[in-house]
């Protein structure tokens, strides 16, 4: 009986513990454009918030860490919409 109590206990504990504990993302989501961090949706075209473009989608400061088909990264340094 006390082994049954036992186990229990662990159980519950571990139950506990897997509620209490974040998930990790550990890929981004398939609708993220992969050269963007943080994700930014794969759409006709993003823009810089408070720049001259036309959207649909606008954005802050983002990483550059691919091909910047979006054009965020003028200067090339690898962060756009500074």
């Amino acid at each position: 009986m006390k082994y049954a109590v036992t186990l229990g206990s662990a159980a519950v504990a571990a139950f506990a513990f897997a509620i209490a504990t974040p998930a990790v993302a550990t890929a981004q989501p398939s609708k993220c454009h992969s050269s963007y961090i943080p994700c930014l949706p794969i759409v006709s075209d993003v823009d810089c918030a408070g720049g001259s473009g036309n959207g649909p989608v606008y954005t802050g400061r983002v990483q550059v860490v691919g091909p910047d088909d979006y054009g965020l990264d003028r200067d090339g340094d690898g962060i756009g919409c500074e």
